[in-house]
Order: structure tokens, then C-alpha cells, then sequence
């Protein structure tokens, strides 16, 4: 199971990766760079899992137990891209209001 999770992991990366390089709209770009992200959240729990592995609670399962930071980490990385989208996608329509497009080729240069 592992090699395939680092698999879809890559998979999502390398997908997302191509759909910001592709993109031609900043909320498509930000979209894509949420997928991108999504294969963090597969590579971590990929790198948590553990087979026959219990709850991390300890004296409730005799035997091996899953490490539990990674499940920690992989709960921050869920808050911080979506904090990340939010914000980015707040940005984008900001830029839209401002210059009528959201085409990054389209945009002037900044004027300060």
C-alpha cells in the first residue's frame, strides 16, 4: 500500500505542478496549486502508516502504535493550505476588481 501512496502522491504533485505552469486564470492557478498541496497530505500519512499499527493511545492496543506527530503534521499542513488558498484566492479577486482580468498576462505592471 505504501508504494502506491507515495505514487498518488507524486501523481498529485507532478498534476498540480503542470496545472499552475499551464494555467492561464490566477483562480485556476490557485486551484492547481491546491492539488499540488493535497500530495503532501498523501506523502505524510503514507509516511505515518504503519501495518497491524493501533491508535495512538497508550495502554488501550498491545502492540505497535501509530506515531502520532505525524498525524499532527499532517492536520497543520491541512490548515496552513487552506489558509494559504484563502488567502490566494482573496488576492486573485482583489486583483480582478482592480484591473478587470484576472489573466496574469493581461495585468499592467505596479505603478507605485
Amino acid at each position: 500500500m505504501t508504494v502506491l501512496a507515495y505514487g498518488v502522491a507524486g501523481w498529485l504533485l507532478l498534476v498540480g505542478v503542470f496545472g499552475v505552469v499551464r494555467s492561464r486564470d490566477l483562480v485556476h492557478a490557485v486551484v492547481c496549486l491546491s492539488v499540488a498541496q493535497s500530495g503532501s497530505y498523501v506523502l505524510l500519512v503514507a509516511v505515518g502508516y504503519q501495518r497491524g499499527a493501533g491508535p495512538p493511545l497508550a495502554g488501550s492496543f498491545a502492540g505497535p502504535l501509530v506515531d502520532p506527530v505525524v498525524q499532527a503534521l499532517t492536520l497543520t499542513d491541512v490548515v496552513v493550505s487552506a489558509t494559504v488558498t484563502a488567502l490566494l484566492l482573496a488576492l486573485s479577486l482583489q486583483i480582478a476588481r482592480r484591473h478587470g482580468t484576472t489573466d496574469p498576462d493581461d495585468l499592467t505592471g505596479l505603478k507605485g
